[in-house]
């Protein structure tokens, strides 16, 4: 199915995945309370599905004691590598150093906060045959107060338009894709546009989706740094620029 072709949601997965390996990985800012369960259910969920796994989490200078839980986590399991960002770095930081750092073919990655269940990990695995490449999650109900839920699909709406993009769920950061896609030129974006640059650039390289439901929960601790006028004013800056550069002067 090319990105000319309508998404399809799927059905609960039967089959192995047909290559060999995935690198999992996790952005952490100030998510000390939820990682470490995070790290270990992603393991639970994949390993056994996989030839080969790697989990990779991105410390991007947490305060919150991230480093010492991460620290402590890597020294018990051999399978898990931590890079640690002296400094913040932004989302699309964070995801830039976790993605260059992925060695296997397929990468996996989801949020450190907890409100993707990375057990479910363990649906996108199977769905990622050969005539696959992308396999996009989408949130069944946004599990965020109200606010938050109409400004996510009023952002959904503006950027599929702006930027030609499938798929129903453009910011679910839940997505296991052919590392390819980006090897040879690394996204760029450091706050969270990078979620629309990706899914940009997957549309020009004629990338093939499936879609899959997943669950979305209510941030179990700590608050979201999108909402901040910081970085809503990066994100601004950065959405118009990237646009400009991918849809205007392509």
């Amino acid at each position: 199915m090319t990105l000319d072709s309508t998404i399809a949601p799927v059905a609960e997965p039967q089959q192995r995945l047909t290559a060999p390996s995935v690198s999992a990985f996790f952005p952490c800012y100030n998510d000390a309370t939820t990682i470490g369960r995070l790290v270990d259910d992603v393991h639970q969920a994949l390993a056994p599905l996989v030839a080969d796994l790697e989990v990779i989490v991105v410390n991007d200078g947490s305060t919150d004691g991230s480093r010492e839980v991460l620290d402590d986590l890597a020294a018990a399991r051999s399978w898990l590598r931590v890079i640690h960002h002296p400094a913040n770095r932004g989302y699309g930081g964070a995801l830039i150093s976790g993605f260059t750092a992925a060695r296997n073919d397929w990468i996996f990655y989801t949020d450190g906060d907890g409100q993707y269940d990375a057990l479910e990990a363990a649906r996108l695995v199977p769905l990622a045959t050969g005539e696959v490449d992308v396999v996009q999650g989408y949130k069944l109900v946004r599990g965020d107060s109200m606010t938050r839920k109409v400004i996510g699909r009023a952002y959904h709406h503006l950027v599929k338009r702006m930027f030609g993009l499938p798929g129903r769920d453009t910011d679910c950061d839940f997505r296991l894709f052919r590392r390819s896609l980006i090897a040879d030129d690394m996204l760029t974006s450091t706050s969270g546009v990078i979620c629309v640059e990706m899914m940009r650039r997957f549309t020009d390289s004629a990338a093939r989706f499936v879609e899959t439901p997943v669950h979305h929960y209510p941030r179990p601790s700590g608050r979201s740094q999108f909402f901040r006028l910081p970085s809503l004013l990066r994100t601004a800056r950065q959405l118009w620029s990237l646009w400009w550069t991918t849809v205007v002067r392509r």
